[in-house]
């Protein structure tokens, strides 16, 4: 694939939707959509009418026949739900999944990148989760059907990813394994075989380039030597990107706010990244406008964006949202400024995790009186019991649930609900059969304040073109000379 000086962040669940990755790409960057939730994603957008008809008009394009048709049968309503109606719930991720949740995650992923592609005729990549494993190989043969150009993957380490993409490429039977907890070195097979949904030979596809998100140069080159295929570049993350960050190296410590204190150890040497040979982006705090060429000087391809694209119009957050952050941001007088905080418990994934306290949203201050359930369930992962079942648990599920499976009550404690937050925050929140209806949970790098130099003269708003203009994006032979200027 061509190699892009800008890569839009790939931020979930639906924040870095179709419309935000159709939009970068558009300009000629690489705009990315989010892999995180799109069967839940796709359902709930069929449950409130499909509004303008997209999900429909991409599901038609759908190569694999009789999907589509299911798909609508079991969650399009005309004209939408009623508001205060639960959704339909989706299937649950499993370690072997019923064709019906098959049919959804293959057709939500091929959907999301097929919108993004529409209408010109450049790269769109999809992020995915390490974390969230279990829909990891349907996910990838929709978004291969549709064409992805690139995959790109963080929060964890995604060795085996290389090799299964080149398997669902040539549509052939892959495997992917989850470990298991309690049980040393026991890990669990997921199979996928590409043909099912074709009822005998899948179709062959073109097999996306692979840039997975590091923290550090001794990953990076780990994952060069032992992946299970070639691994076309990376993503150099700091600390002060968005959404889910590495852990600080060594032993942990935390600040009088309880925030894990990163240090020299946690900063990558782009020289030392430079001689593995791999083209590099950095990420995490590139929204200024001298970023893109410091960033080319010190030997990187370009940068990663995320929360300035997070928060811009095109972006996937619920507009009401987007632009009571934003009045917050212009307003330098607030006695409440938006303050970003890396929490250490928030995420049940155990990474530190970034949330942004807001009026009416799930944090750390104001946790809800939210009824205990985990039906979104992404995040869960395999332990086993001194029995010897095998049990899917979750520090974020109901207390007395995740201790009777074995789990440390004291895991648990500070987590929050990231799935369903998360799908709140982009307008997809469940409203549950007793009138409780699930806050959003907003995420956001450090770099959020910075976001008022895109806004318009009269503060009311930007758009993912005002950040590519403000990064250098449309100018990039200018860009490329000064960072030649600041070699010399």
């Amino acid at each position: 694939m061509k190699l892009p000086r800008i890569i839009q962040g790939g931020m979930g669940a639906s924040i870095s939707s179709w419309r935000l990755a159709r939009a970068v790409s558009s300009s000629g960057h690489l705009g990315v959509v989010s892999g995180t939730a799109l069967d839940a994603v796709l359902a709930r957008r069929l449950q409130l009418g499909d509004i303008g008809g997209h999900m429909r008009r991409a599901l038609a394009a759908l190569p694999v026949p009789g999907v589509a048709e299911r798909v609508l049968e079991r969650y399009f309503v005309p004209g939408g739900k009623e508001a205060d109606a639960p959704f339909r719930p989706s299937p649950i991720p499993v370690l072997e999944p019923s064709v019906r949740s098959l049919e959804l995650t293959v057709a939500a992923n091929f959907v999301e990148v097929f919108l993004a592609k529409e209408g010109h005729d450049g790269q769109v990549g999809i992020n995915y989760l390490e974390k969230i494993q279990l829909p990891t190989l349907p996910s990838l043969h929709g978004a291969l059907l549709a064409g992805v150009s690139c995959v790109i993957m963080g929060a964890g380490i995604p060795r085996s990813i290389p090799g299964v993409m080149e398997s669902i490429s040539k549509g052939e039977a892959c495997e992917l394994t989850v470990p298991v907890s309690g049980a040393a070195g026991e890990r669990l097979a997921m199979r996928y075989d590409p043909g099912v949904l074709f009822h005998g030979e899948a179709p062959t596809t073109a097999k996306p380039a692979f840039f997975p998100i590091v923290s550090s140069v001794p990953l990076a080159n780990m994952l060069m030597r032992k992946a299970s295929g070639p691994v076309d570049g990376f993503i150099v993350e700091a600390p002060t990107a968005g959404g889910h960050n590495a852990p600080p190296r060594g032993a942990p410590t935390f600040d009088e706010k309880g925030q894990p204190v990163y240090g020299e150890r946690d900063v990558v040497d782009p020289a030392e990244m430079a001689a593995l040979g791999l083209p590099f982006w950095l990420a995490g705090g590139q929204a200024r406008p001298d970023s893109l060429a410091k960033a080319i000087a010190v030997g990187a391809q370009g940068i990663q964006v995320g929360t300035a694209f997070a928060f811009c119009e095109e972006s996937g957050m619920d507009p009401t949202i987007r632009r009571s952050v934003l009045a917050r941001v212009r307003d330098k007088l607030s006695k409440n400024p938006p303050r970003v905080h890396t929490s250490a418990k928030a995420s049940p994934t155990g990474f530190p995790f970034k949330v942004l306290p807001h009026e009416d949203t799930m944090s750390l201050e104001t946790k809800p009186d939210r009824p205990p359930l985990c039906d979104l369930s992404y995040l869960r992962l395999a332990h086993r019991m001194d029995d010897g079942k095998v049990v899917w648990r979750c520090p974020s599920e109901p207390l007395g649930d995740y201790v009777k499976k074995g789990g440390d009550e004291a895991d648990a404690v500070g987590r929050l609900c990231v799935c369903n937050g998360l799908m709140a925050t982009a307008g997809y929140g469940q409203t549950r059969k007793d009138g409780y209806s699930e806050l959003p949970l907003i995420t956001s790098g450090d770099g959020l304040p910075e976001v008022e130099r895109f806004l318009r003269a009269d503060g009311s708003d930007y758009t993912a073109a005002d950040v590519i203009e403000s990064l250098g994006g449309n100018r990039i032979a200018e860009i490329e000379a000064e960072a030649a200027a600041l070699l010399t």
